[in-house]
């Protein structure tokens, strides 16, 4: 059946328009009006949902708490940061004292400190190429990231990688407040249990992240300065007890297995920043250019890994082989080990206490998006303000870390080493729909709500589930699981499920979304 040439005309002008403009700000027409009373009238049919909306705008007159949400930041309502702040702000979320259990593990799974060390350089920088990508989207769509990856997985598909996102935040948070909470109890010689100090931190990191990204951004431009002041103070009490002469514990197939294995959690930390990215950086200004972004984040993020994860591995290298410190991690953990190495007493209580705060950094980025991601699965959903979800967010980090507080290293191994595969199955779909599908036709601004406009997104399902099924868990090297192609390296086997996910998902997406857009015209 032929379509009418009124339609026609309609449809041709939208594409004009999306070419034209690219992502420049397009002037809101009907289709963001619809949708934004439609969220206003579920607010208005509920109780409580009025008094819950009536709080954020109170406390946003009072205090200045962001009532933005998910809805696209016009371009007047953008403000125009300055662009070192792109740079500080994964500093300040990286440089932090939950990124050193990560250094810690490469020398406890047997690696020399010279292997930790590489694996740590090329993980981060391979993995902050994920994350820097899907940075450079928020000045250019004015979308956070999920929203963003609507143009590529659909209306529907996109709430799919919300869950996604709140389940892997909530990881990263959990570890978060567990290091907090081990080292509060380090500092109290013990006295306050573990639980507590879980609770504090949890709760200081929620009351950042209530105010929104203004505060968030000023936060962070200043966290990391005490930071890096204790990690130099770290490794320089630390480096008469590093041993970067042991050797690893194994050799051959079985060395390069634990390499793999080890460079795919690193890889996994900071590519696990991918999903929520945009969310930081989409009140730049659309003329922004989209390298500046990249590059300040890329070298940001990667920096901020190497600095303090590779510290992270001088600590534990020691650990391994200096007997007061092996006493202290295998009895209280990594709290302990991080309050022997500090001395004298009084100087480590000090530091213990300043460096528990620092968690709070990456807790509020991620608690933050998370109350974005969840306002992203309906309606009923974006209707609820922010600030509840990450409520509902920090109850149940506050659980999982009461759960799992005696586990550190295996949450970070079996947990954080899943993320990778997803990270970069999904940084690639959208990078090659950024890059391929709509480096013409740009992005038609107005229908990023609209599951009607939207592309369908089987295309990007599709291959999110070929690159992790058949490239993730063929190659993952997990506790509880070891692949096939992980086997293969013998012994506990080695983690290749990372390059395999972004091999399959390379070549799945670009045919799958071909047809995809023949069929539907999307």
């Amino acid at each position: 059946m032929e379509t009418p040439p009124d339609e026609k005309m309609q449809k041709t002008d939208l594409e004009v328009a999306s070419k034209s403009l690219g992502s420049e700000d397009v002037v809101p027409g009907s289709l963001e009006e619809q949708q934004k009373t439609k969220v206003e009238s579920i607010r208005e049919r509920f109780a409580v949902l009025r008094f819950a909306h009536g709080i954020e705008i109170f406390l946003d007159k009072k205090v200045g708490m962001e009532t933005q949400g998910i809805d696209r930041m016009a371009e007047d309502e953008r403000r125009n940061p300055p662009m070192w702040n792109v740079f500080v702000l994964w500093c300040g979320s990286n440089i932090c004292v939950q990124t050193l259990p990560f250094g810690v593990l490469g020398p406890e799974l047997g690696l020399s400190l010279h292997l930790s060390i590489a694996a740590i350089v090329v993980g981060s920088l391979l993995g902050a190429a994920c994350t820097a990508f899907t940075s450079s989207l928020g000045p250019k769509l004015g979308l956070r990231t999920i929203a963003a990856a609507r143009y590529s997985f659909g209306f529907y598909g996109a709430k799919l990688c919300a869950c996604i996102t709140i389940i892997v935040n909530v990881g990263f948070t959990v570890i978060g407040v567990v290091v907090a909470g081990q080292i509060l109890s380090a500092v109290s010689d013990y006295k306050m249990t573990l639980s507590v100090g879980i609770a504090i931190s949890s709760i200081l990191s929620y009351l950042v992240t209530v105010l929104g990204l203004s505060i968030i951004h000023t936060f962070e431009r200043y966290a990391w300065i005490p930071s890096i002041i204790l990690f130099l103070v770290l490794i320089g009490q630390a480096s008469p007890h590093v041993s970067p002469s042991t050797p690893s514990s194994a050799e051959g197939l079985e060395l390069a297995a634990i390499f793999l294995s080890y460079m795919a959690i690193i890889f996994a930390y900071a590519s696990g920043w991918a999903p929520i990215a945009a969310d930081y950086f989409c009140s730049y200004p659309s003329t922004t250019p989209q390298w500046k972004i990249f590059v300040l984040s890329w070298s940001g993020l990667s920096t901020a890994c190497i600095f303090s994860i590779s510290i992270g591995a001088c600590v534990g290298s020691a650990a391994m082989v200096y007997a007061p410190y092996t006493d202290a991690y295998n009895e209280y953990g990594f709290g302990a080990l991080i309050s022997t190495v500090y001395h004298p007493v009084g100087w480590s209580k000090f530091a213990l206490v300043v460096f528990s705060f620092t968690v709070i950094g990456q807790n509020t980025i991620m608690i933050y998006s998370n109350g974005l991601a969840a306002q992203l699965l309906g309606d009923y959903f974006h209707a609820v303000p922010r600030f509840i979800w990450s409520f509902v967010v920090i109850c149940a980090v506050l659980l999982l870390a009461l759960i799992g507080r005696a586990h550190l290293s295996e949450i970070i191994t079996d947990f954080v080493g899943l993320l990778g595969y997803w990270a970069v199955a999904f940084a690639t779909i959208v990078l090659i729909e950024d890059q391929v599908f709509r480096r013409r036709r740009g992005y038609d601004l107005r229908v990023w709500d609209d599951a009607k406009l939207l592309p369908v997104g089987a295309a990007a399902v599709t291959s999110l589930l070929i690159g992790y099924c058949a490239g993730g868990i063929t190659g993952m090297d997990q506790t509880w699981y070891v692949g096939p192609i992980a086997r293969t390296f013998g012994g506990m086997g080695g983690d290749v499920g990372t390059f395999l996910s972004f091999g399959f998902t390379c070549v799945s997406y670009p045919i799958l979304r071909t047809i995809e857009r023949r069929v539907t015209g999307k």
